[in-house]
């Protein structure tokens, strides 16, 4: 789909307006590591190679770069994420909101900080489509992240291997998981980067998929104390907006997202990196001699 293809929403330059306004009254916000949720799920599939028991994947979606989150806080978060343990960088959608030109270097520069041992791999939201696909894809291109947009790579441990595809934003039609499903080796699990999570229903009901990683909701930014769901749901994260669930035979994951959009208040509902553990849910054998 071409850029002036999509539907961008209505009072667009109003909303511009309000976010140049938002960012320069914004006082000094620094990055604390005690205000982000470090979140750690462990999750089971039945078809994973031992080689990837214990495989450790950092998520990280939802940056909106310079509406709230200003340069300095989102490069000191990136040295923070630099020091947890993980394998692999997933990179879920969104890294800016209704402004792009001013922060599209500063994002670029933070992007290419990130350091992942078997690489950086990413898939787009609707707002970087509303402030040009071209633009992120080139900035991807140059933090050396490897663009999964309707695509799928192997990732290689021995003779295991897992599936990691990615599919583009669904808010905007950009969308086309038979592309990927093409690709798929169906011997191997299948990890899904798919922006928006009530993509999950599709998803699931290919039978193909093992675990989808989202974030696009924000969790609702509010969380229902003792019921770790939200009230605010919007468009494409109604179903799943927060957290884990089993769709079918796939398992969901929904972050909450490092940025908001709108209004900075986040209620029992902190920011969120989230490191993904796969686990064989099968017992290991050892032989005795």
């Amino acid at each position: 789909m071409k850029e002036e293809e999509i539907e961008k929403p209505q009072a667009m330059k109003i909303r511009q307006g309000i976010q140049d306004a938002m960012t320069h009254t914004l006082p000094e916000k620094e990055f604390n590591p005690d205000n982000i949720d470090l979140v750690e799920v462990d999750i089971e599939l039945n078809n994973i190679g031992w080689e990837f028991h214990n495989y450790r994947i950092l998520n990280l979606c939802d940056i909106h770069l310079g509406q709230w989150i200003n340069p300095e806080y989102l490069d000191a978060l990136v040295d923070y994420v630099n020091n947890l343990n993980y394998d692999l960088i997933t990179l879920t959608g969104d890294y800016v909101s209704y402004v792009i030109d001013g922060y599209d270097t500063a994002l670029a520069k933070s992007l290419s900080k990130l350091k992942a041992p078997d690489g950086k791999y990413g898939v787009l939201g609707n707002h970087d489509h509303w402030m040009g696909a071209d633009k992120i894809r080139e900035i991807f291109k140059n933090s050396d992240i490897i663009d999964l947009s309707n695509d799928t790579v192997e990732l290689c441990r021995n003779n295991d291997k897992v599936n990691l595809a990615g599919v583009d934003s669904c808010t905007v039609c950009a969308d086309d998981l038979d592309k990927v499903l093409a690709k798929l080796d169906d011997d191997y699990p299948t990890i899904l980067l798919a922006h928006e999570p009530d993509f999950a229903k599709q998803s699931s009901q290919t039978g193909k998929i093992d675990l989808q990683i989202s974030g696009h909701s924000h969790g609702g930014q509010f969380i229902v104390p003792g019921f770790e769901t939200t009230p605010f749901r919007g468009p494409n994260s109604t179903k799943y907006p927060v957290g884990l669930y089993n769709v079918g035979d796939m398992v969901q994951y929904t972050s909450k997202g490092l940025g908001t959009n709108s209004f900075r208040i986040r209620i029992n509902c902190k920011p969120e990196i989230t490191i993904i553990t796969l686990k064989n849910r099968n017992k290991k054998r050892i032989q005795i001699e």
